[in-house]
């Protein structure tokens, strides 16, 4: 006799908590461990199945946010993750105990990748620590709110760019002659490269130089076997929306969406795991929007 075990289903608008979000601001970057309501990187629902059994991962900003939750799902999955965070030690350590809960190796590496030398760094760190490289994640960001030209310092013009587009360049650099037939990068991209916020102007043009990187990329490194894929969030709760926006913006933030609501960190990294993974096979050069229904065309 077969049993029929049905999978449970939610209605998505009301999985989790909608706006208003407690009112709330923090300094760039943000730590999770101050967030009201506290995001789900999914500690306790993600459960793995061998898909990255043996591969080796670095993910930048994976203390927290998307990256933590990629993290997490990667260990679950089978894989080593060398985490890379600017300063937030507490975020971190708290990783390091969830992928080594997974019986996995757990290596954190601090310090500010705009710097290249940092990213060769974490490159560097990975092959010793692990003896390979197979899936790199360029998913650390920085963002601020500006509401004019003259508020954007040309400090924070470079500092953006060079976080966010510049050192996905120096890691894909240093690892390219150690990545085998079969590799996998990911990068983080964002709606914002298809509806730019007016507020967000130096990352919104970043993220669409992410897109563009990677389908460049995917054609360069087609032959070599080495897929190159991005995911495109739409307003995720993670520390960095606190970090960079007003108070106010904070309470309802994700509300514009069909939806209704942010999304969690949870809710993006099965997608990570599927670009990682040897069920993506053909796919390279794609991009994957998980919006909330925010419209990409």
């Amino acid at each position: 006799m077969n049993i029929e075990i049905k999978a449970p289903k939610q209605n998505p608008l009301e999985k989790y908590p909608q706006p208003p979000y407690p009112a709330q601001e923090q300094q760039m970057p943000g730590s999770e461990q101050k967030m009201d309501p506290k995001p789900d990187h999914g500690e306790t629902s993600y459960q793995g199945s061998g898909k990255l059994t043996g591969r080796k991962a670095l993910i930048t900003g994976g203390d927290s946010g998307i990256g933590k939750a990629v993290a997490i799902a990667f260990a679950r999955e089978g894989a080593d993750v060398l985490i890379s965070y600017l300063n937030e030690e507490e975020d971190a350590r708290e990783v390091k105990q969830y992928i080594e809960a997974a019986g996995r190796k757990a290596v954190l590496v601090p310090g500010d990748i705009s710097n290249e030398e940092q990213c060769n760094k974490l490159v560097e760190k990975a092959l010793v620590e692990f003896g390979q490289l197979d899936i790199i994640v360029n998913n650390a960001a920085h963002q601020m709110q500006h509401k004019t030209l003259q508020e954007i310092s040309a400090e924070e013009w470079e500092y953006t760019f060079r976080t966010n587009v510049h050192a996905m360049f120096y890691i894909c650099k240093a690892a390219e002659p150690h990545l085998q037939p079969g590799s996998s990068v990911i990068n983080t991209t964002s709606v914002n490269a298809y509806t730019p916020n007016q507020t967000l102007l130096p990352y919104t043009l970043t993220k669409a130089a992410i897109q563009n990187f990677t389908s460049t990329l995917a054609q360069l490194w087609g032959e070599k076997g080495i897929r190159v894929n991005c995911v495109a969030p739409g307003p995720i709760w993670t520390p960095l929306i606190p970090g960079s926006f007003s108070a106010d913006h904070v309470k309802e933030f994700g509300s514009k969406t069909p939806m209704k609501r942010a999304g969690q960190p949870a809710e993006l990294a099965p997608i990570y795991v599927l670009l990682a993974s040897e069920e993506a096979s053909y796919m390279s050069g794609a991009t994957v929007q998980v919006t909330g229904g925010m419209p990409t065309i």
